[in-house]
């Protein structure tokens, strides 16, 4: 069978299925640790702010991530988990969609941590990632 757009062995007659996904909402999930921690920086500051992901070229593998404290550009996701406010630009969206920040404190310091199921190789210090190859083309394409 040949669909209409020329696709061999498309089948016609099976309904298509849809999630509905509000992409604020489900993009990046905060654990309760980093939550309380984000808290306490927001809370330390005069302004209000939110934690702001964003991805950056550089490092060993390709990416790195930059977090920090900041207001939310007309532009880019603004969107609340676990109480605190998260802001994630256009194009950064794309590489951390589905990830979760973690707060850890252990023998090799305290910090931020992204768990991201999109990363496919990282460096050795952790510092950098590498995405999949076309992620990265149409990061590239958007930019």
């Amino acid at each position: 069978m040949i669909s209409p757009d020329g696709i061999p062995g498309a089948r016609l007659d099976l309904p298509i299925q849809f999630e509905a996904m509000d992409t604020p909402q489900a993009a990046v999930a905060v654990s309760d640790v980093a939550a309380r921690k984000i808290s306490e920086l927001v809370a330390a500051n005069e302004e209000e702010q939110a934690l702001r992901i964003a991805v950056r070229g550089g490092g060993c593998s390709g990416f790195q991530y930059a977090l920090a404290l900041d207001k939310p550009k007309s532009d880019d996701h603004v969107f609340e988990h676990n109480g605190v406010s998260v802001v994630v630009d256009q194009v950064s969206m794309q590489f951390v969609f589905g990830s979760e920040v973690d707060f850890v404190d252990g023998l090799q310091g305290a910090g931020f941590t992204v768990n991201n199921p999109n990363v496919v190789a990282a460096c050795g210090c952790g510092s950098s990632f590498q995405v999949r190859e076309d992620q990265a083309e149409q990061a590239a394409a958007t930019a």
